[in-house]
């Protein structure tokens, strides 16, 4: 009997040891020949990818004398030269401000292209017909070109799957001399006076749709003007232009001798060609929205005025917005 029970008593005791042995040497680590792993045999964890704050937004800044700060970014379409600024989720106009209000800094406009994509501009890249472009921008604004230079560099670009369009594709460096603040000595000099940029007044309304918004609708035969928010081509639709054009397209469609004229309008930014063109761009838009909506195009004449006929002093930021105008009339 005793005999039977050897094997299972061997089993137990050796059971015993291990169970020590691994206690003591694996886990306490008290064995004199069981040292610890290296740093070589120790497998690092893989490091936990983080999205860095504001990598959706973009910033614009010369040192400390100026920041802008965007939620968003500038966008192209694939192989596009023109910028969706809406993607901007802010404006530019600080910047314009600030230029206008340092004429001796200068601004490099800085285009990006992919080499995935193709030119089909007349610049020599694509780079530097998105640079172009932003360029034509700040002219119409009242930025002299002789401010601004522009550069095209091929970079490794983001594409986003959604509308197959690339996020960023534009950097701004500044240089030039930069503004001295006059001591409080020299502060009451005429020269220090002199060389201090006058304030940019803005009055109210200071939004295109505060502009909308203040237009009420009389009478099919007294103008009404039009505004667009910035960088798109459809006008802001409002309860005034809607009274408008439905009285005036059954009008229209009774008196086939009258005629609905479309006057553009532009700021005094930039040469008189280009805002004449302008004006004319804008207006033959409205006119491609009104034909939708079943108005004959011999009944329609497009005008175009550029910075001929200001609405508003073009010296303040609401005015020139003012002035960036398409006014509708039947005649």
């Amino acid at each position: 009997m005793f005999a039977n029970k050897t094997p299972w008593i061997v089993l137990l005791v050796l059971w015993m040891i291990g169970s020590t042995w691994w206690h003591v040497c694996k886990i306490k680590q008290l064995c004199a020949n069981d040292a610890p792993p290296s740093a070589e045999t120790i497998s690092p964890e893989p490091p936990i990818e983080t999205t860095p704050p504001g990598a959706d937004g973009y910033t614009i800044a010369d040192g400390n004398l100026f920041r802008l700060d965007l939620p968003g970014n500038f966008s192209f379409a694939k192989s596009g030269s023109n910028a969706n600024m809406n993607t901007l989720g802010g404006s530019l106009e600080s910047l314009v401000t600030y230029l206008k209000a340092n004429p001796n800094r200068k601004l490099e406009i800085i285009g990006y292209y992919a080499a995935s994509e193709s030119n089909t501009s007349s610049f020599t890249n694509l780079g530097l017909a998105r640079a172009e472009g932003i360029k034509q921008y700040l002219v119409q604004q009242g930025i002299p070109a002789t401010s601004l230079t522009t550069t095209g560099t091929e970079r490794n670009l983001p594409f986003v799957a959604q509308g197959d369009s690339i996020k960023g594709g534009l950097d701004f460096t500044f240089s030039g001399t930069e503004l001295t603040t006059p001591t409080t000595e020299s502060a009451t000099s005429t020269s220090a006076v002199a060389t201090t940029p006058a304030p940019i007044t803005l009055t109210a309304p200071t939004t295109e749709a505060d502009l909308a918004a203040a237009e009420k609708f009389k009478s099919v035969f007294e103008p009404i003007d039009l505004y667009f928010p910035l960088s798109e081509a459809n006008y802001i639709k409002t309860p005034e232009t809607k009274k408008f054009f439905d009285e005036a397209t059954t009008y229209l469609k009774e008196h086939k001798d009258k005629k609905l004229r479309l006057t553009g309008h532009t700021d005094s930014s930039g040469p008189d060609d280009v805002n004449l063109r302008l004006s004319r761009d804008r207006a033959n838009d409205v006119k491609a929205k009104l034909r939708q909506a079943g108005i004959s195009a011999d009944q329609i004449v497009v005008e175009a005025k550029g910075e001929s006929q200001p609405k508003a002093d073009n010296s303040t930021i609401s005015g020139r917005k003012a002035n960036r105008r398409v006014s509708v009339v039947v005649q």
